[in-house]
């Protein structure tokens, strides 16, 4: 099928979705009815002016008309984790397997690809250009734990309850394991929390694709922090500040200490090596890098 009569397919849809008429978008858009249908039957060559103005008249601009057009399915090929670049000496949370993150970065990649295209194939934004990054990145830890959930032995504890995920115990006197789960755009950043409690933390980067506002994650850090209430705290206490440049107030926040931080990234595992130059990170420790550490000698390889 020619460019034509694929754009010209995606113009009808999106006229038959909004309920219009060929006249009424005709109008609106300072066309004859013929030539409009003409260009959704793929027969008429047309200018981008037109293109353009055909696009107004359905309520969408220019770019999202064509990328709409040529959008993947809703069940097309989103990005999948690559098996090389997981490292499986890195200790993991009990019972926590790299099929299981595998398997739950997937599904998380897989559903935000399905309502992306949906949106665009709608002639809508993509996802992200409708929230602000903090807010999309809560949305992607969201889908991320209830892949977790999903896909591996740590399911939900409750809402707004520490930590987002728990193992229950495997035998009568064990412990219950815990998880919490964050994910940031930010690549190598440390973590960041309300509470800044103990216990093994998760924190998944991802990448956005601009075109189609599909993620993917090129770095996955797995760590066990030390509460903020602890002599050897990982966490530090940020406040509550406010933005002068908006009067907004920022919800109280702990970040990880550089110790905390480099725990995390000594815990790399996943780790896309076409992405993340890991080499000017700052590290802070006592004593030498675990031997599953990026920053080891042995961990590098």
């Amino acid at each position: 099928m020619d460019a034509k009569m694929i754009i010209g397919r995606h113009a009808r849809e999106l006229r038959e979705r909004k309920g219009c008429t060929q006249e009424q978008v005709a109008a609106r858009a300072g066309i004859s009815y013929q030539y409009l249908s003409g260009l959704e039957n793929g027969r008429e060559n047309f200018s981008l002016d037109f293109l353009e103005a055909v696009a107004g008249a359905l309520g969408t601009q220019l770019a999202r008309l064509v990328a709409g057009a040529f959008a993947p399915p809703g069940d097309g090929n989103p990005p999948v984790a690559n098996r090389e670049y997981f490292r499986p000496a890195v200790p993991l949370p009990t019972g926590l397997r790299p099929e299981h993150l595998a398997a739950a970065l997937n599904a998380t990649q897989s559903l935000v690809a399905r309502i992306n295209s949906n949106l665009v194939a709608n002639g809508a934004k993509t996802l992200p250009q409708y929230i602000q990054g903090n807010n999309f990145s809560g949305l992607v830890s969201n889908v991320l734990c209830d892949a977790l959930s999903e896909h591996s032995p740590y399911k939900h504890n409750s809402n707004q309850a520490y930590p987002d995920l728990i193992r229950p115990p495997a035998k009568p006197g064990e412990r219950p394991a815990g998880l919490e789960v964050k994910t940031t755009i930010q690549i190598g950043k440390g973590g960041e929390s309300h509470n800044g409690h103990s216990g093994w933390h998760l924190i998944a980067c991802y990448q956005i694709e601009p075109a189609t506002g599909w993620i993917r994650f090129v770095h996955v850090m797995l760590a066990v922090l030390n509460g903020h209430t602890e002599p050897d705290s990982d966490w530090v206490y940020v406040g509550s500040k406010v933005n002068t440049g908006t009067g907004s107030r920022r919800t109280e926040t702990y970040k990880t200490t550089l110790a905390g931080t480099t725990k995390l990234r000594d815990g790399s595992v996943y780790l896309d090596p076409t992405v993340i130059d890991y080499g000017r990170w700052r590290q802070a420790r006592e004593g030498a890098p675990p031997p599953f550490s990026i920053f080891s000698p042995r961990g590098k390889n």
